[in-house]
């Protein structure tokens, strides 16, 4: 070898990231090739560890200058292969044919410690193809946003895309007011979400769905393969895990805000954090972003809307169902009605294990149902309603329950009825207590506390509430002396009505 070859050699070695890319060998039309556009004067804010760690990269190689240089979009890996992804979707139930990556850069893909192929993308990478006249830049408080959320999202055991380090710029950009501009470094299963393959059956490109599908099937439903209809597999499949991660947002009080089938991953993963929010007062009809203004997106219609997306994917597949247009749409409509059954099986065990049940009984959802009309009727805290239950379970006089109820005497009837279940599950009370603490956290990205840092990274250059924010919710389930205003609700003061997509 010569020394020119060598030193080439050791530079690769050098690298970060060992991208093992597949998207990128589809066919051109899937996406556009271009590189992140570099930024002024890069800085690292946020290195996530304990992520990188996972994804078998260096911490410490991501954090030189180079590193940051890589996570500004400055520095593009020899074995990256950064593109836009193009994709179709529905918004606010208005579909548009073409949207695609305005403002992120997929660098590549990677395998973990895991052997599992991950996404890495950039966020406020600049502009594509797809940018629609935007300047395809992100300010610093949505990639702050992000973070937050998507990391507590990751802590509370909710499938998620994560956030693998935020860069602010050194450049302003323009959303009403001049802010920071900012890069996220994301992490994800995939970014195919179910506007991909609307994108190809707008164009009446089969083959192309085809081909979409075939990528995601191996890549994410490699048991569908040997299915007699393998695209009816990768349905039920998709269907099964959006209809367990919608329950599992409803059990934690949250609130993604912008369900249109451009944010819905087909991987079965949260993704795209703009509006979002976690309930505070609980009611159903809960709507905090400021773009739904008919409430489509509230907290109760969540597994109504995911159910719609499905069936918009589901159209998309039809015609590899096979040659008779009516049993396809047949086979697709009996796919699409096992969303419920999913959907149900999903959150009654949640509520179950929330009321610290381990067997099961028919009445437990009306007792699980019940709780909840009362915790509306008295716009009790979600999160702190579910942790007090859990601290009350050992005491069979425990006055604090009061608090959940409107009055005295249906607090007294629901309580009986929830203590002689538990009973009757012949549990342990401290047993019956630590599956309830493992299921109600008491830390939650409250709206007013992620306010709260953002307000102080972009005013002031101030990350350290930021920081706190991060490392408390990282332990959700945990108590954590010293940090008990993380936990409390807002103060009428504190409380966030609105939240904003930020691009």
């Amino acid at each position: 070898m010569c020394p020119s070859d060598s030193m080439a050699a050791e530079a690769r070695t050098a690298e970060p990231f060992a991208f093992d890319n597949s998207y990128a060998k589809l066919p051109e039309r899937f996406f556009a090739r271009l590189p992140p556009t570099p930024v002024a004067a890069p800085r690292l804010v946020k290195l996530n560890e304990s992520l990188a760690r996972d994804l078998d990269l260096d911490p410490a190689a991501l954090s030189s200058d180079e590193g940051v240089a890589l996570l500004a979009g400055n520095r593009v890996p020899g074995t990256a292969a950064p593109l836009a992804m193009a994709y179709a979707g529905h918004q606010f139930g208005s579909f548009v044919p073409q949207l695609g990556d305005g403002r992120a850069i997929l660098l590549g893909e990677v395998i973990d410690r895991a052997g599992i192929r991950r996404d890495v993308q950039l966020k406020g990478a600049g502009p594509t193809p797809f940018s629609r006249n935007g300047d395809g830049r992100a300010a610093l408080g949505p990639v702050l946003r992000e973070y937050i959320v998507s990391e507590a999202m990751a802590a509370l055991g909710i499938p998620t895309t994560r956030s693998l380090a935020a860069v602010t710029t050194g450049e302003m950009i323009w959303r009403e007011t001049p802010l920071p501009g900012a890069v996220l470094t994301r992490v994800a299963a995939s970014h195919i979400r179910v506007g991909t393959f609307q994108f190809f059956a707008a164009r009446g490109d089969v083959d192309g769905v085809r081909q979409l599908a075939d990528h995601a099937i191996a890549r994410h439903y490699p048991g569908a393969r040997s299915a007699s209809n393998p695209y009816r597999a990768f349905l039920d499949g998709v269907i099964a895990r959006q209809a367990e991660l919608v329950a599992r947002w409803l059990l934690v009080g949250f609130i993604h805000g912008v369900m249109n089938t451009d944010n819905m991953s087909i991987a079965g993963e949260t993704i795209d954090y703009g509006p979002c929010a976690f309930l505070d007062a609980y009611h159903p009809e809960t709507v905090f972003s400021s773009i739904d203004a008919f409430g489509r997106y509230a907290y109760a219609n969540q597994p109504t809307i995911a159910q719609w997306n499905l069936a918009r994917l589901a159209e998309t597949l039809l015609p590899l169902f096979g040659d008779d247009e009516n049993a396809a749409i047949a086979d697709a409509t009996d796919a699409l009605a096992a969303f419920a059954k999913h959907f149900d099986a999903a959150y009654i065990a949640g509520l179950r294990r929330k009321l610290g049940l381990s067997s099961e009984r028919e009445e437990d959802e009306a007792l699980a149902r019940d709780l909840l009309a009362h915790l509306a009727d008295n716009r009790t805290d979600f999160t702190l309603g579910f942790r007090l239950l859990s601290e009350a379970v050992a005491s069979d006089r425990d006055p604090s329950l009061n608090a959940l109820f409107a009055d005295a005497a249906t607090a007294a009837q629901w309580t009986e009825r929830w203590r002689k279940r538990v009973s009757d599950d012949r549990a342990d009370a401290n047993e019956c207590r630590a599956i309830m603490r493992a299921a109600n956290p008491l830390f939650i990205p409250r709206n007013h506390l992620v306010e709260e840092a953002i307000a102080a990274a972009v005013s002031t250059g101030d990350f350290a509430p930021f920081e706190t924010l991060v490392s408390v919710l990282s332990r959700p389930f945990d108590d954590q002396p010293g940090f008990e205003r993380y936990a409390a609700p807002p103060r009428p003061d504190q409380v966030v009505r609105q939240t904003f997509c930020g691009t």
